[in-house]
């Protein structure tokens, strides 16, 4: 297969979308397929919406693009597109950021979520039921992986997370709040906690350890040398921090927002503001147990390039029919519209 990707790549960190191109690439090629970023091979059997907004630099080319490629170029690609993120991320009352992405879909012959609260989440937004699939994300194990099987806590408990976006919905106030549990016993004396990652302007901890943002080995080194993972972060889609967490063979402990029941139900405890100490109780009195599940934790990049091969080999088996379907629902004032959409948008 010969396969578009439309993402500009970057190096280093770049936030989880860059890291989801990045794996599925090297996944595809060690696979035999070829592999662009662009639209001008004239022989492409699968695109991949992953950005419709030109405006961000991920983005190599939106639903626009992709529409005169399919009328101008190539009419039997197929077009499928992936949605990892949301309005409500965003606190976007008016759900706009969904609504473009709905409108952008107007192009795909099928489209990936990335949870299945994504998925609902568009539904309540206009989604409709063309067809769709859910894709839970995963993280490269030859990076995220245990330094060796942990089996009990040595002293006070070493808990973890990180963030680089400083948004208000990663958590802050729980963790300003775990921050204070510090100043006396006897959390002062079974517990510690490390925040790698950015902090809003102007805010400090004074019991915590903060480090500045790091990724790669230097941070899967960082986690590897704590005990358990804490996210207090709102209305994530696909939580690419946890996964490196539990993928260090973390204990979790996660709000049951957004989807990180998904994410991380089995392998750690839920928490709410309330009852944050509780579980927090419950996670050192039951380390062991915790700890030993881990070793199943099975969000792993591989895992979630498979499902994605295993979807563009089964749409190129149909291909006849996804065309035929295309064929019905297409029609000029459609093409119209959605040019027109996406210009109005820029």
């Amino acid at each position: 297969m010969k396969i578009s990707i439309g993402m500009n790549l970057q190096p280093g960190a770049w936030g989880g979308g860059n890291r989801f191109g990045t794996a599925l690439a090297q996944f595809l090629e060690s696979r035999g397929h070829e592999v662009v970023f662009d639209l001008q091979p004239d022989d492409l059997d699968i695109i991949l919406l992953a950005e419709p907004d030109r405006k961000l630099k991920i983005s190599a080319y939106d639903h626009g693009d992709i529409l005169r490629y399919l009328l101008f170029v190539n009419r039997r690609a197929l077009v499928v597109h992936r949605i990892n993120n949301t309005s409500e991320a965003r606190d976007d009352l008016s759900k706009q950021f969904n609504r473009y992405r709905i409108m952008a879909n107007r192009v795909a012959d099928h489209t990936v979520f990335v949870s299945r609260w994504v998925h609902q989440q568009y539904e309540a937004s206009g989604f409709g039921t063309p067809p769709y699939s859910v894709i839970l994300n995963g993280a490269d194990h030859h990076l995220w992986h245990p330094s060796k099987p942990k089996t009990s806590v040595q002293g006070r408990l070493k808990l973890v997370t990180h963030h680089w976006s400083k948004h208000p919905n990663k958590g802050i106030e729980i963790y300003r709040a775990l921050d204070a549990l510090l100043d006396k016993p006897p959390w002062s004396e079974q517990l510690e906690f490390t925040y790698v990652g950015s902090l809003p302007e102007g805010f400090a901890f004074r019991n915590s350890r903060h480090v500045a943002p790091l990724s790669g080995q230097p941070l899967a080194d960082e986690l590897r040398s704590h005990d358990a993972y804490i996210t207090a972060a709102l209305y994530e889609a696909g939580p690419n921090h946890v996964l490196e967490g539990g993928g260090c063979g973390l204990p979790l402990l996660y709000l049951d927002s957004g989807s990180m029941a998904e994410y991380c139900t089995g392998f750690g405890l839920e928490y709410t503001p309330h009852t944050l100490e509780e579980a927090l109780t419950q996670m050192i009195a039951n380390y062991e147990t915790l700890a030993a599940r881990m070793s199943a934790y099975p969000f792993t990049s591989e895992r979630m390039c498979q499902h994605y091969l295993e979807l563009f080999e089964q749409m190129i088996a149909t291909r006849k029919d996804r065309l035929a379907a295309r064929r019905l629902r297409a029609s000029w004032s459609w093409v119209i519209r959605t040019l027109l959409d996406r210009d109005r948008r820029r």
